[in-house]
């Protein structure tokens, strides 16, 4: 069941960036899951929308995707609105 607060447009950007980056480099949901030794439905849902990425969550899979954090939030920062709905 997805919630208002998971799938805001400016949220969706962020899941819809880290979606775009793990299929560019060819990485599956499965392997990403690996890399962070989670379960394969822990990306998934991710994915659709139906679990909450929190900071730390998003620090882990930026660096299993090689990518430093910061480089990705600044990427980010750029595909959303001055002002950032929550």
């Amino acid at each position: 069941m997805q919630r208002g607060w998971v799938i805001s447009p400016d949220y969706r950007t962020l899941i819809d960036t880290l979606s775009l980056l793990r299929k560019e480099l060819g990485v599956s949901q499965r392997e990403l899951a690996r890399r962070i030794a989670k379960p394969p439905s822990f990306i998934n849902k991710i994915e659709l929308l139906e679990r909450r990425l929190d900071i730390v969550e998003f620090i882990v899979i930026a660096e299993a995707l090689g990518r430093k954090p910061h480089d990705l939030l600044r990427a980010l920062r750029t595909n959303l609105p001055d002002k950032i709905a929550i």
